[in-house]
């Protein structure tokens, strides 16, 4: 008898709650594999929501299969949660953070996007600076309008073959927003949820408001596998509150993959002026146990958009060898 396709099979009979349909039904068993030697299971499994009330019932489950019904000693259960239904199934999550504003966190997502766009990636990007949106207008988007369907659901704004949303698409223009914590995970929903990401999505890049707020935390419940990247200057007041939203990523289990100092010097032919000090992000790289990836200086870029540097010129080098790094991290 084959044990395997016997205990896939009933395994796949058992609910998760959080879905309300069977393993089976969702396609959730990513992996099982038996060890008869060690009498083990080992099982790898998508649930709608990665909650103790969740996996507890569905581990509970397995091991009267498991254990007592084939006599298996032991019982190996990881647990990954299932990406919103809308959302791009296999896009890699980066999520671009600061300890502070001011330290260019969208300015360096929107040319992260632009570097993987033109080493052929297909990339979009989810402005959830909630109340500091500006992303479209870095992008020199002009008309904010998201088109959508009969059901409520949004498709993301087209830009230069990037896809993207942002709350500027929800606001008066010149308004600020008012929202108190609830409505901050309304509008969360919105892009996680309802927007229509197109499916071969390879890239999402979500720039994070600063500091550790409710925001951070909601990301985190809908896309808990979203690598995040720092951001800082390198001068002391960001690098102290970037090792404090450092921290506070780990603390949310978050995992941290690296540090890019931004406006890190001036050049001026081959004498570079540190404007803002030095060693900011190296502290912070040295801090969280994490690389330093990229030092950016301060410039200029010559193109069409005045914030987003051409792939020729030499910040824009930077930032095309910075994105085939993160490629690889992620």
């Amino acid at each position: 008898m084959n044990n395997k396709k016997v205990i896939l099979k009933k395994v796949e009979e058992i609910v998760d709650s959080s879905r309300d349909k069977t393993l089976g039904e969702v396609q959730a068993i990513k992996h099982i594999g038996i060890d008869e030697e060690n009498s083990t299971v080992v099982l790898l499994i998508e649930v709608g929501k990665k909650i103790n009330e969740v996996t507890s019932l569905i581990t509970r489950s397995i091991a009267k299969v498991v254990k007592i019904e084939y006599g298996y000693q032991s019982l190996v259960i990881d647990y990954e949660q299932a990406r919103p239904e809308n959302f791009a199934k296999k896009a890699k999550i980066i999520a671009i953070a600061s300890g502070k504003g001011g330290v260019g966190k969208s300015s360096v997502t929107a040319n992260l996007a632009y570097a993987m766009t033109a080493l052929g990636k297909k990339v979009g990007i989810i402005d959830a600076d909630i109340y500091g949106a500006n992303m479209p207008k870095i992008l020199e988007i002009e008309k904010l309008e998201l088109n959508g369907t009969e059901a409520g659901k949004v498709y993301p704004y087209l830009v230069d073959g990037i896809e993207m949303v942002s709350t500027e698409f929800f606001v008066e223009e010149n308004k600020a927003l008012m929202w108190r914590g609830p409505m901050l995970g309304k509008v969360l929903k919105i892009f996680f949820e309802d927007t229509l990401w197109s499916q071969d999505l390879e890239y999402l890049l979500i720039d994070l408001p600063p500091g550790t707020g409710d925001v951070m935390m909601d990301v985190n419940n809908f896309v808990p596998d979203a690598k995040i990247v720092l951001v800082t200057t390198p001068h002391p007041s960001a690098s102290h509150i970037a090792i404090k939203a450092g921290f506070a990523a780990k603390d949310l289990k978050q995992d941290i993959i690296g540090v890019i100092e931004n406006m890190s010097f001036y050049e001026v032919g081959e004498e570079k002026h540190h404007i803002f000090g030095e060693g900011g992000g190296a502290l912070v790289a040295d801090k969280l146990l994490v690389p330093l990836l990229a030092q950016i200086p301060i410039g200029q870029p010559t193109g069409p958009k005045k914030s987003i540097y051409l792939e020729t010129e030499y910040i824009g080098i930077m930032y095309l060898n910075l994105a085939r790094k993160l490629m690889k991290l992620v």
